[in-house]
């Protein structure tokens, strides 16, 4: 079976590629490459994340300027040829700004930069990262945004609804949705979602910060291994 290999974008101000070359590489035990943003061309990948951190400090708004990089264009061919592309965090935005997912990321409701651990609900397993959960499930995941609060049209959001795009919604630690719950305003307290394609993924909270023991929870190590499992099994059979 080929070994995989995935791709990690490093922007000006990503601070979280590290973290992600550490889960994938060393706990995933999977091939991986930091891919700069200068770069015109992807090498050959089975996935390509955008990771968390300030790219280009935030100027102008989260991810706009990023959305501009000299790899972007490599990454908009990569994900319409069925490519896995995951943002997380920054990488949401971006993704959000270069209207590979729809949607935009808006100031918390607050006003505030909020880091602290939340609770999230898994709404759907038709996806690459949470095709191993069952839906229902509750998992604790840290974030760390300050424009974390999803925002789409009504009629993007019925799409989302009714293409089953909405992978991860805010909820409480019994699993109930509710405004007490949605800790930066996201409406429908939406947390992450799918384009879709089902391909393409972006989600606020930090999956690689809740992925080992020693960092005392490991609830998001599951998305990635789900996205090793659907690389390794479900594209191989299908």
């Amino acid at each position: 079976m080929k070994e995989l290999n995935v791709g990690i974008v490093v922007f000006p101000g990503s601070n979280c590629d590290d973290d992600l070359v550490h889960i994938l590489g060393t706990v995933c035990k999977i091939q991986v490459q930091k891919i700069w943003h200068k770069e015109h061309q992807l090498p050959d990948l089975d996935a390509v994340f955008l990771p968390g951190g300030f790219s280009y400090g935030d100027y102008l708004r989260s991810g706009a300027i990023a959305r501009y990089a000299n790899i972007m264009p490599a990454i908009q061919s990569f994900a319409e040829q069925g490519g896995l592309v995951w943002g997380i965090c920054n990488g949401f935005q971006i993704l959000c700004e270069a209207g590979l997912l729809p949607g935009a990321l808006a100031s918390n409701k607050n006003q505030k930069y909020i880091c602290e651990n939340i609770f999230l609900k898994v709404m759907t397993d038709q996806s690459a990262i949470s095709n191993t959960m069952n839906p229902g499930s509750i998992l604790k995941i840290p974030i760390a945004h300050g424009d974390g609060r999803y925002y789409a049209d009504d009629a993007t959001l019925q799409q989302l609804i009714e293409g089953d795009q909405i992978i991860f919604k805010y909820c409480d630690p019994h699993g109930n949705i509710n405004d007490e719950a949605n800790v930066n305003g996201s409406l429908m307290n939406i947390a992450g979602i799918c384009n879709a394609g089902r391909n393409v993924f972006g989600m606020m909270p930090h999956p690689e910060r809740a992925s080992e023991d020693i960092l005392g929870n490991k609830d998001g190590l599951s998305m990635f291994q789900s996205m090793v499992h659907y690389l390794k099994e479900v594209t191989v059979t299908s």
